[in-house]
């Protein structure tokens, strides 16, 4: 599959944003979001994929796909995982 074959649900754009502000701004869409939902992250952090991975390692969303651009540009698709 490639990126085109995941809808996401809502989109947020955090380039220009440094550790930790991605990820603070991804847990707080998350968590407008419902069970099943797609959140699409682009970020120009280079530390977003270690903290992406770390994140869903410890909770119950999914990294569903992750693109690197080449030119500085990530794109992180998460599915919202149930709630606890």
């Amino acid at each position: 599959m490639n990126a085109q074959d995941y809808q996401a649900d809502v989109e947020l754009d955090a380039s220009g944003l440094r550790c930790p502000i991605p990820l603070l701004k991804t847990r707080m869409e998350l968590k407008r979001l419902e069970v099943g939902q797609v959140l699409l992250i682009i970020s120009t952090d280079t530390g977003t994929k270690r903290d992406f991975h770390s994140f869903v390692a410890a909770t119950t969303h999914k990294l569903i796909k992750e693109e690197d651009d080449g030119s500085g540009t990530y794109r992180f698709w998460l599915e919202v995982g149930a709630r606890s």
